[in-house]
């Protein structure tokens, strides 16, 4: 019975109060802090070409490593070229023996052209001829009318009557004869200025061949520089996608070249994205210098380089309901290569006085965040708030604090609202560079906590 007393009696004592709790504090921290947004991006190169040949034929050699750097004009492949050198000889004789052809049909019509002018000077002498024996047939047949009416009188003897008649019969035929000279020498010019006209043609024809085979010389010369294949731009060149002793055609694709610094980096706006970023920016026109591009990669690194926004894509994708950025950034010592993924950060705006304060303060209960704030005499008590971008390893507070109070950093888990402390100030700053990212997309300008950056 004694020991049961004893055992209620003990069960009715107070606990001895214990000693202030150990707490690490610091003190909430009020700064300008520009707003980052994330996308996802993909690398793609500034300029790419994919090697294509421009004639068929088999492969004889590769002539550049992969993966290196190439010039404009550097032999990537040679293509077998003997059929277009033989087809290159072959145009070459062809236009040796057109302007062969040409020479001869010039000569002809040089000959032709001289033949005319002596047509024409015979045709010249016949008229000359001609008329030279109409008019002696025209004083002889007057002299006939004439002497006529004078034999009937016993004027004339009958001798001088009949030798004028004799005269005049024979110079009415040489007029005929002369006339037919006359029209022997017209014929013969008609058919030299044939011949003339005839060379003319053929020196026309002989032209248009020369024209002709100089256009399948200058192809047959083309098609053998083809088979030289040369990179077209300065730039990386790739893997090989065909081997030596392949035969290829203009459908084949070799190897690609791309030229990465610069290099594009791509990603792509959601449609209310884009309609937000419009509203933010007003009226002015795209900026680069105004957006910055920074990238963080596939192994958590910042890029050393900053690029910056150029190109905005024309239209809404129907499929994705996105449209396409691209960004320009430096690639020194072509680290970036096309088709890498990585985060691209913007900024879109910047939170002026925002209120930070360590991810560890707060406490997220079903979405209501709390901290701990430990007021002047060292006593904790646990405040609502709202949180709202993340920056690195703080929060920014939209609400409920105010710049210098004391947060409890470490050993909020122990301590409730009235409880005593022992505090211990930890210094926690912005880390140098760090800013509030989020992949949301832009958020709207009528926060008045928040003013546009390209404003």
């Amino acid at each position: 019975m004694a020991i049961a007393v004893l055992m209620l009696a003990g069960c009715g004592e107070k606990p001895k109060a214990a000693g202030p709790i150990p707490v690490k504090i610091t003190s909430v921290i009020q700064r300008d802090v520009p707003i980052y947004r994330e996308w996802i991006g993909t690398t793609v190169g500034y300029v790419t070409a994919q090697i294509r040949p421009k004639v068929s034929g088999y492969l004889v050699s590769q002539n550049y490593k992969e993966g290196y750097p190439v010039k404009t004009g550097d032999l990537l492949f040679q293509i077998d070229p003997r059929q277009y050198q033989n087809a290159l000889d072959q145009s070459s004789g062809k236009l040796e023996q057109s302007q062969a052809q040409l020479a001869q049909a010039r000569s002809q019509l040089a000959q032709n052209l001289a033949e005319v002018e002596q047509a024409k000077a015979q045709v010249k002498q016949a008229d000359s001829d001609l008329a030279k024996a109409i008019a002696e047939q025209i004083k002889t047949q007057l002299e006939v009318e004439r002497y006529t009416p004078l034999y009937a009188r016993g004027a004339v003897s009958q001798q001088l009557l009949d030798n004028t008649i004799q005269n005049n019969l024979a110079n009415q035929a040489t007029v005929l004869a002369q006339r037919a000279n006359l029209e022997k020498a017209q014929a013969n010019l008609d058919r030299t200025q044939a011949g003339v006209d005839k060379a003319r043609a053929d020196v026309a024809a002989a032209d248009a061949a020369i024209v002709q085979s100089r256009a399948g010389l200058d192809e047959a010369r083309l098609n053998l520089g083809w088979t030289k294949v040369l990179s077209p731009i300065d730039g990386i060149a790739g893997i090989k996608k065909a081997d030596v002793g392949d035969l290829v055609g203009a459908s084949t694709v070799l190897t690609t070249v791309a030229s990465i610094d610069p290099i594009y980096v791509q990603f792509e706006l959601t449609e209310q994205q884009y309609m937000r970023w419009r509203d933010a920016r007003g009226d002015k026109p795209l900026e680069p210098s105004r957006f910055p591009i920074e990238l963080i990669l596939a192994d958590g690194r910042r890029f050393s380089q900053v690029g910056t926004a150029q190109i905005l894509g024309l239209d809404i994708s129907a499929t994705t309901g996105t449209i396409a950025v691209r960004a320009t950034v430096p690639n020194p010592g072509n680290v970036l290569r096309p088709g890498q993924y990585a985060r691209v950060r913007v900024p879109v705006f910047v939170s002026k006085g925002a209120l930070l304060v360590p991810q560890q303060a707060v406490r997220d209960t079903q979405g209501l965040f709390q901290v701990g704030l430990v007021g002047p005499d060292d006593t904790a008590s646990i405040k609502n708030i709202e949180v709202g971008e993340r920056i690195g390893q703080l929060w920014i507070v939209d609400r409920g604090l105010e710049r210098g109070q004391r947060v409890i950093v470490e050993g909020l888990e122990k301590v409730k609202s009235g409880d005593k402390v022992t505090p211990t100030t930890v210094p926690v700053e912005l880390p140098k560079g760090e800013a509030a990212s989020s992949s949301t997309g832009v958020p709207p300008a009528a926060n008045p906590a928040k003013s546009p950056a390209t404003k």
